[in-house]
């Protein structure tokens, strides 16, 4: 038998080619009844052996048009699960790689095919530990100022990643990991939480290095939390009565997230996620890092070339002309000129025509979103962080999809198949693409993550030399067919870019 035993009793995992996996493994009470809205507390022990051979259930959440974005699974609140990869439960101590993932914060689960850490685990000799947290209201309602002084709080799902950060530092051993090397990785919404677990006083000494893909951190202000609060609470018929929100049906609670944020669209900003209450989050990730509250952490973080094109999938869209473009641009940038708008347009269209990548009116609105949404704030990030940590690295992922004639680009998310050595997962053939370039460009990313969990520095020999980032030649990673370093990439591009953004 795989048998490990833990803080809260004896666990039976999986005995796998290569590995062995520990799933669906309690690292916090179910936040059901009175814990519903309050940070988690420990889990009950357990007699006996509990088996520990399948995923825990999801959080709530809906479904979406992106395959693949929501949870496949069975969902419930009680979702506070974790599940462990590791070699052997056999004493040692290897790097912990620590996965958050992604989904707007309102979508996804660490029990995804594409998420399992078995090729990481039997290629870089590492525990790989996935947790799932409480998502969109169940996990980021501001209820403090409608209901003070009864203990709920703003940022339970962030509370739920420290929660299980600290179940793995005192278990993590006894499954053959390092509690004093643990590297947290995130993509979207999961990079997000990491940024905001740099800036968590609750998360401190947790975690030792950090990898952001496509996402930085954010937190919205205390009184944008208690409007979308409001708007639930409205939404829901109780606003005179705010404490029945603790007693909602849950299907009735996800009714009214999807209500609120149709009713509300993106004005203002993403409704879910992290609110700086005061409480466990008190500033901008960004800020933090620009404080040095972060400065003894190593951070690896980078963007694809393409991001906005899997969100434009979900679209219809016909070609567009010059006004219209204009007119979509101005509106992703608002209070720039028309003529600084027309300019930074030009920029663009003369650097992809120069690359030779595809530049119609609607290649182009895709690459001005795709940076103002996330490269340049990852790069801003990098160089917060560099000035107060050297080993600070920066990835730019170009590698295209073969999906949909190619039209999706180096969107976001194409990288997960490649980090996680899940390229043969189900559906990620037609996604990632198959072949002896894609296995290549698999083995560069997952041997970059390893080393740099083992080591903080996420060069190894057949990428090359990867150095530090910094405000002189911008060293980045080029993934892609062929991996390799190149300074300042679209370096044109994102100079006209961030002369425009504040």
């Amino acid at each position: 038998m795989t048998v490990v035993s833990t803080t809260y009793g004896q666990l039976e995992g999986l005995q796998r080619e290569g590995h062995q996996a520990f799933l669906g493994i309690p690292f916090a009470a179910p936040p059901v009844g009175e814990r519903r809205f309050k940070a988690p507390e420990p889990p009950a022990s357990w007699s006996g052996v509990r088996e520990a051979k399948e995923y825990g259930k999801a959080a709530r959440q809906t479904s979406h048009p992106i395959p693949g974005f929501a949870a496949s699974g069975p969902q419930d609140e009680d979702c506070l699960y974790l599940n462990v990869y590791t070699p052997a439960a056999d004493g040692n101590r290897r790097p912990v790689l620590f996965w958050i993932h992604g989904g707007g914060y309102t979508h996804g689960t660490a029990s995804e095919a594409l998420y399992d850490g078995g090729p990481l685990v039997t290629r870089g000799d590492v525990v790989v530990v996935g947790i799932n947290y409480r998502l969109g209201v169940f996990g980021f309602l501001h209820l403090d100022d409608h209901l003070p002084g009864e203990g709920l709080r703003a940022n339970c799902g962030q509370l739920d990643m420290i929660a299980a950060l600290e179940w793995t530092r005192e278990n993590i051993a006894l499954f053959g990991g390092d509690p004093g090397n643990v590297t947290i990785f995130g993509e979207s919404a999961g990079a997000a939480a990491v940024g905001t677990l740099l800036a968590m006083t609750g998360a401190k000494g947790l975690f030792h290095k950090a990898v952001l893909q496509s996402g930085t951190g954010r937190g919205i202000d205390r009184e944008r939390g208690r409007q979308i609060a409001q708007m639930v609470l409205d939404d829901l018929g109780i606003s005179g009565d705010p404490a029945a929100v603790r007693t909602v049906p849950a299907d009735r609670l996800l009714e009214a997230q999807g209500n609120v944020a149709a009713k509300a669209g993106r004005a203002g900003g993403p409704l879910y996620g992290p609110v700086i209450d005061g409480f466990s989050l008190s500033k901008r990730p960004l800020d933090a890092i620009r404080d040095g509250d972060a400065a003894g952490i190593p951070v690896m973080l980078g963007t694809n070339r393409d991001e906005t094109k899997l969100f434009a999938a979900t679209m219809r869209r016909e070609e567009i002309d010059d006004v219209a473009l204009a007119k979509a641009i101005a509106g992703t940038l608002p209070g720039v000129p028309a003529a600084a708008v027309d300019a930074l347009i030009t920029t663009y269209k003369k650097s992809r025509a120069e690359t030779g990548l595809p530049g119609t009116n609607l290649d182009i609105m895709d690459a001005i979103q795709s940076d103002n949404m996330m490269r340049v704030n990852a790069i801003r990030l990098a160089l917060a962080q560099q000035t107060r940590q050297p080993n600070t690295y920066v990835y730019l992922f170009t590698y295209a999809s073969p999906a949909r004639g190619g039209s999706l680009g180096s969107c976001h998310a194409l990288e997960m198949p490649f980090v996680f050595g899940t390229t043969k997962a189900p559906t990620q053939d037609r996604f990632a693409g198959s072949g002896p370039d894609v296995e290549r460009l698999a083995e560069n990313m997952m041997d970059a993550w390893l080393s740099f969990a083992r080591t903080g520095n996420p060069a190894h020999e057949r990428i090359g030399a990867w150095p530090a980032y910094n405000a002189a030649d911008r060293p980045t990673m080029i993934f892609d067919r062929k991996s390799g370093l190149e300074n300042d990439p679209f370096g044109e591009e994102r100079r006209a870019i961030e002369a425009l953004i504040p």
